[in-house]
């Protein structure tokens, strides 16, 4: 719905209004029918998903990975991993999504205030977002290692 948004943007910016043909969208009046109202809230719910899905890429970015035969896995975060520019580094943790079937790696903040926290209220702890109920460790990786190593199997 959002690409189709995007492409009556365009249009709509690029080219001059003649009309609306009447069928599913518009009716013989010229006004929108129930279907383009269920269409515009489509558009708006997949607004708001972009949305709430950049801001949780803001707040875990995706960790850097490689792998090779020879050396196995490696998963580690750097202040720019995921494509994600930002001050801190973090670290390598499981991202467990409602309803996905694995965790994803993502990047961590280790230290101030959890993400969540209101403004204003005084931080309870300095371990960022470490204690994030969604979040597991790494077996074998030490908890602040900012890069962890997995060898072949």
């Amino acid at each position: 719905m959002l690409t189709l948004q995007n492409w009556l943007s365009f249009y709509e910016k690029n080219y001059e209004f003649v009309g609306r043909v009447i069928g599913r969208f518009y009716g013989a009046d010229g006004l929108p029918t129930p279907e383009l109202t269920r269409v515009e809230a489509m558009v708006t719910q997949g607004a708001e998903a972009g949305r709430r899905a950049l801001e949780e890429k803001r707040k875990f970015p995706p960790c850097n990975a490689e792998w090779s035969s020879s050396r196995g896995s490696r998963l580690w975060c750097s202040p720019e991993s995921g494509g994600v520019s930002r001050d801190w580094t973090g670290v390598p943790r499981k991202l467990y999504k409602p309803g996905a079937t694995e965790p994803h790696c993502v990047c961590v903040r280790t230290t101030g205030p959890p993400s969540d926290q209101a403004q204003g209220l005084p931080a309870h702890t300095n371990r960022g977002d470490l204690d994030h109920p969604n979040l597991g460790e790494y077996a074998g990786c030490p908890p602040l290692a900012v890069t962890c190593s997995f060898p072949p199997r």
